[in-house]
């Protein structure tokens, strides 16, 4: 039995992992953290890891960033292997995670469906054949509970694109206050938020007199919860290191 601790298991995801786990018969939530530690009524909930009183054999953690630092500290002290799918981590959050990966394994990816990683190899290949000919923009939508912007997914679609690329693109947020025409070294990422949208991410290669698009979109929440449990049995027994869905893919 794989015994998981769960991190902001009152939470959207967190609920839905805690339905899927519950129908799984090798995995069982043994404990959960929320800042609302209210009790979930199939385990106990504590505010904090440090608080547990249960040793997991994994650490699943869809939370907020701000839990990071308490999160990595339990983590690395009691020894825990830990799949982070929380997004909007500063710089300096993504040093931590891959600090703590030298004492512990970490997954950690922006997205955890297996058909936007599948979708990140395409938007490669495509960049490849396409450099210098194409301009690239990336659109995203989601729910307008969503705080960070752009999404996690989008910035990791183009840095998919960007790590092939002979020359590297700019980023490019917001151009209302920029009065140029586009540059080709530029890769636009667009934000949209509004109503219940679970997630839509397009690239667009836009050339001349052709339009090439590669679309992904999730229709329920479901599937980022498989890829985590998915990614809690990978990561469980590896030596200590960074992994991602990439990792998980091509093992």
């Amino acid at each position: 039995m794989i015994k998981i601790m769960l991190v902001g298991c009152n939470g959207k995801m967190g609920q839905v992992i805690t339905r899927l786990v519950s129908q799984t018969e090798d995995m069982q939530i043994v404990a959960g953290i929320d800042i609302k530690n209210e009790p979930s009524g199939s385990y106990p909930v504590f505010s904090e890891p440090a608080q547990s009183n249960v040793r997991p054999d994994v650490i699943i953690d869809f939370s907020n960033p701000q839990g990071l630092g308490k999160l990595l500290d339990y983590a690395t002290t009691q020894k825990i292997p830990v799949v982070i799918a929380t997004t909007g981590f500063s710089q300096g959050q993504v040093k931590q995670i891959k600090s703590a990966s030298r004492m512990i394994p970490v997954f950690f990816t922006a997205n955890m469906s297996l058909g936007v990683n599948l979708v990140a190899e395409l938007v490669q290949k495509a960049a490849k054949v396409l450099e210098g000919n194409f301009d690239i923009e990336i659109i995203e939508k989601h729910h307008n509970q969503k705080i960070d912007a752009p999404s996690g997914t989008a910035l990791l679609l183009a840095d998919a694109i960007n790590e092939v690329l002979e020359e590297k693109c700019e980023y490019v947020y917001d151009r209302h206050s920029r009065r140029k025409k586009r540059s080709k070294k530029e890769i636009g990422i667009h934000a949209i938020r509004g109503g219940t949208i679970v997630g839509e991410h397009t690239v667009i290669f836009a050339g001349n007199d052709e339009i090439i698009e590669i679309k992904h979109s999730a229709l329920s929440k479901e599937i980022f919860a498989v890829g985590a449990l998915r990614a809690a049995r990978f990561v469980l027994n590896r030596e200590n290191g960074l992994y991602d869905m990439k990792s998980l893919l091509n093992s």
